[in-house]
């Protein structure tokens, strides 16, 4: 049975969205600002339990002022449907990678937030001739590490699943309600709830397995694209610390740092949304400047 949502539910205003149709997979519910005359293209991917318009709606106008933005809605997030496959990272990035072939666009920068990271990192690895750049935002090369940060990392889904208790869409409603706090107006409280609340249950539950076996580590090194990492400095759920270890894994990555917690992409009047603009002119910069070859030290004995 569908999930029904509260009418009365107020959102932002967003950009336009639809479900794109793929080559060989499912279709994806995607989000896009046409941006600028040949604007290089930016693909947004969302954290788990949200969807793009709850992740990226307080950035879609101001990035669309410099780029064309495509933001799809992961498997069982959104109103992307789960489909029969169980949830995969690699899926996401699989489907990210079909939209952008569906959308005639042959490659952008990959702009990962939370569980996004992970699925931005893997575009990179299956396809890195498509990919000029990463903005990791929120994020780090593996999400496994001590008991405490596991059960906070999977408080949410938690929360999000339950479909086996009798009465749990009630239940779930109550629980989401408690979250929202970390997301005031606006938007409406109540959009927030509906919003979250077009989770599948078993996607999360599929998701929060994934997140905690992802790991980089081994290959996050030969990343060779300009990267810049968003550090939220009182992130609750992914330490600070494993941030840190991420722009330092990744060869000339730039560290910027956000002043607010794991949901600081939710507040629009916070400085994430100035943060995360300008890191994403900074990578399209890097990425469209020619390399300079240094001379050696030899050669410039010779000269």
């Amino acid at each position: 049975m569908p999930e029904r949502h509260d009418p009365r539910a107020v959102g932002p205003n967003l950009p336009p969205g639809r479900l794109v149709e793929l080559n060989g997979r499912p279709p994806v519910f995607v989000h896009e600002v046409t941006g600028p005359p040949g604007a290089p293209t930016l693909m947004l991917l969302h954290g788990l339990g949200a969807s793009a318009a709850l992740n990226w709606f307080g950035a879609f106008e101001r990035l669309g002022e410099h780029f064309r933005v495509v933001a799809p809605d992961h498997r069982g997030h959104g109103r992307t449907p789960a489909g029969r496959e169980p949830f995969t990272l690699t899926g996401c990035a699989d489907d990210a990678l079909a939209v952008a072939d569906a959308l005639g666009i042959e490659h952008c920068t990959a702009v990962g937030y939370s569980m996004g990271g992970p699925i931005a990192q893997l575009m990179w690895q299956r396809r890195p001739e498509r990919i000029d750049g990463l903005v990791l935002a929120a994020t780090s090369r593996d999400f496994g590490g001590r008991v405490r940060e596991r059960l906070m990392f999977g408080m949410l889904p938690v929360l999000l699943a339950a479909s086996t208790v009798p009465g749990y869409r009630t239940l779930r409603r109550r629980a989401l309600s408690l979250l929202t706090p970390r997301f005031p107006g606006p938007p409406d409280r109540a959009w927030v709830i509906a919003e979250m609340a077009r989770a599948d249950s078993r996607a999360i539950i599929q998701a929060t397995g994934e997140l905690g076996r992802f790991t980089s580590r081994d290959w996050i090194s030969d990343v060779d694209v300009p990267t810049s990492v968003i550090v939220a400095m009182d992130d609750q759920l992914v330490p600070v610390r494993r941030q840190l270890k991420l722009a330092r894994s990744i060869p000339g990555a730039i560290a910027a740092f956000v002043d607010g917690d794991h949901y600081s992409a939710g507040r629009p009047d916070g400085d994430f949304t100035s943060v995360l603009v300008h890191e994403c002119r900074s990578v399209v910069r890097r990425a469209a400047r020619p390399a300079v070859a240094t001379p050696s030290y030899w050669e410039l004995l010779s000269s």
